[in-house]
């Protein structure tokens, strides 16, 4: 016992300073290769942004005018842009109360029983490409009625936005101090009623931020408008959900589909205007979040 405790005591020293061993020296340079290889693919990430947005300035600004953004065709895309707000407008408001609920569900009152199971399902959809919730909608609403309609895209944009806005509002649901659902029990609030005098309004900003990403990525989707509501003419405002709706992308594939210059000009123009608005709705997103995690952490 004598010998091994002389052994152990030879091994380590306390009073002696740490020294890197050869395998603390690797351990070192793989970290170091990692945050290199992290940098270097955050660095690409954002080149790859910039090149993207610098081409489509540089191509579209000289199309864009007051003239172009609120005359119909032939000489504007007015009514393009009113339409995919139009439709974009139509899917929120579908989807927006069907991704709280579904949040509140998850928060509130499901149990580990239900929440991965919902959660799963709600990634899953979130991962479903937009082609086949465009066929989904062509098969069940187009095909029957043998009509092209804009409340068809606007519902297809409304299932690709549930899982985008139910995602979002569970984790800021989560963010809510338990506290606060913790004094409304010991006062004996109803449980509905604490969701929506105490946890909805703290939440509200992290609501709409969840919202704001889902109008973005619905803004953007062209295989639901493409397939389900791309016949409609643009020379004239359509704001009959039910009747053919001109839309911004279904507007630029036909321009790049046409050997014209100056169709090609026009496409860059509105994926200009399409690109500023996605910006916009992601800024304002971001800066709502961080407004609303300051508010509720104090």
């Amino acid at each position: 016992m004598s010998l091994f405790r002389r052994r152990a005591e030879k091994e380590f020293d306390p009073t002696q300073p740490l020294v890197a061993t050869g395998n603390l020296s690797r351990r070192h340079f793989v970290s170091r290769v990692i945050q290199f290889l992290a940098i270097a693919a955050a660095v690409a990430a954002v080149a790859v942004l910039v090149i993207v947005i610098w081409a489509v300035v540089s191509h579209g600004a000289k199309a864009i005018s007051w003239t172009f953004i609120t005359t119909g065709y032939p000489t504007g895309v007015g009514p393009y842009l009113v339409g995919t707000f139009e439709i974009v407008a139509i899917a929120t408001l579908i989807a927006m109360p069907i991704g709280v609920l579904i949040a509140l569900f998850l928060t509130e009152y499901a149990g580990r029983r239900w929440t991965r199971p919902v959660q799963l399902v709600l990634d899953v959809m979130n991962g479903l490409p937009s082609i086949l919730i465009a066929v989904f909608i062509y098969i069940l609403i187009v095909a029957p009625t043998k009509k092209q309609s804009g409340i068809a895209a606007a519902i297809a944009l409304a299932i690709i936005e549930v899982p985008l806005i139910a995602r979002g509002t569970q984790e800021v649901l989560n963010l809510v101090p338990s506290h606060q659902r913790e004094a409304a029990d010991a006062l004996g609030v109803a449980r509905w009623r604490s969701i929506l005098t105490i946890i909805l309004p703290a939440a509200v900003g992290g609501i709409v931020t969840a919202t704001l990403l889902s109008v973005a990525r619905a803004a953007g989707e062209t295989a639901p408008v493409l397939l389900i509501d791309s016949l409609a003419k643009g020379d004239s405002i359509q704001l009959n959900p039910f009747g053919q709706i001109p839309n911004v992308p279904v507007r630029i594939f036909q321009l790049s589909e046409e050997a014209n210059p100056e169709g090609f000009t026009e496409a860059w123009g509105l994926s200009l205007i399409l690109i500023a608005i996605i910006l916009a709705l992601g800024l304002s997103s971001r800066a709502l979040l961080n407004r609303s995690k300051r508010k509720m952490s104090r």
